[in-house]
């Protein structure tokens, strides 16, 4: 089970207030100008800029199925890579044993090697997020002020992979797989390898060692997936278009806004002239709202086009493969007070 980052109305408020100010300070300025110069000219008609509005809100939805789609589809990776993680590890147990032997192995060496391939595994997960949380240069939301303001990191930015990876796999596996640019890769090849092996020494039977080997197949599967996702941006023509689009929007937005509320004091001027001759000001509350909407649909849409990045709203990568690691070693049989805890819950977010 993992826990995300949900947002209260006031935290909402609070994640976007810097935009919010700045669309108040906007609103301020022309209403400003249009009440004590009487700028009865400055306006455009509402058909253009309900145009351009029923695009902007298109574009909008349509970035925010695709980002939701591309988290979606990350999280659905990660939990086959549980389910897959879990059954290998059953497997292993289950399957590398002497029934099949031509000389007996020792019950210790057989134990050796189920921990063997299964520590393997775990260092194949830590590889695995490790490099799912490179940067790159597309991901900037991490970047952003007030998503750095909730003071969470992920895991992957206090650790390295080195020392992530040396508890895990022998020196040998170590030295072949650090010089290796895909060190996933590299760790399923082992696995791979070490398994024929076994399977050749008859500790695993033939039909055991193909069910292995489709194991293997199919994380090998799980990460080209992620790493499919990791390494192929949104489009970034249609992320950057829909931003700049949304800021039109938001800029041309007074400019029909502030003359209709002119327009309804003046008709309310008639029958109460101290509400009418200040109505126009309403225009202010009524025009953060609207900006405010439409800012933060598209901020949420660019905030969940990475689902690795690191952000508190990504899928939380680091606490699913340390609830893996914690499975496998406890079927293990190892003592709680060897095997790590799971990362820390900070500000209602894992990682």
């Amino acid at each position: 089970m993992h826990i995300k980052k949900i947002y209260t109305t006031k935290e909402m408020f609070w994640w976007t207030r810097f935009e919010t100010m700045l669309f108040f300070f906007i609103i301020t300025f022309w209403v400003s100008i249009y009440y004590f110069f009487e700028l009865n000219w400055l306006k455009i008609p509402w058909t253009p800029l309900a145009l351009i509005g029923t695009a902007v809100a298109f574009v909008i939805g349509f970035q925010n199925n695709a980002a939701y789609g591309r988290i979606w589809e990350a999280r659905k990776i990660w939990g086959g890579i549980v389910n897959t993680s879990r059954t290998f590890g059953v497997y292993v147990q289950d399957m590398v044993n002497n029934e099949y032997a031509e000389e007996d192995w020792d019950e210790a060496d057989l134990q050796k090697e189920i921990k063997t391939l299964t520590y393997r595994h775990i260092a194949w997960m830590n590889a695995l997020r490790h490099a799912m949380r490179m940067p790159k240069p597309w991901e900037t939301t991490v970047k952003h002020k007030t998503n750095q303001e909730w003071g969470a990191r992920p895991p992957e930015l206090d650790t390295n992979l080195e020392d992530d990876l040396k508890p895990y796999i022998s020196d040998a596996d170590y030295q072949h797989v650090i010089n290796k640019s895909n060190k996933p890769t590299a760790l399923l090849y082992l696995q791979s390898h070490h398994l024929r092996a076994l399977k050749e020494s008859g500790v695993i039977w033939e039909f055991s060692f193909l069910q292995l080997e489709d194991i293997i197949q199919e994380l090998f599967s799980l990460q080209g997936k992620s790493e499919r996702i990791k390494n192929f941006p949104y489009p970034r023509h249609f992320a950057t278009l829909n931003h700049f689009f949304m800021w039109i929007f938001v800029l041309l937005l007074p400019f029909a806004l502030v003359p209709q509320f002119a327009s309804i004091g003046n008709d309310v001027l008639v029958n109460n002239p101290q509400v009418g001759k200040f109505f126009i000001w309403l225009a202010i509350p009524f025009y953060v709202i609207v900006a405010w909407i439409f800012h933060t649909m598209e901020r949420i849409g660019r905030t969940g086009e990475n689902p690795f990045e690191g952000t508190a709203n990504d899928v939380p990568i680091s606490t699913i493969a340390r609830g893996i690691e914690i499975d496998l070693r406890q079927n293990l049989g190892e003592s709680h007070d060897k095997i790590p805890k799971q990362f820390e819950i900070k500000l209602h977010t894992q990682f």
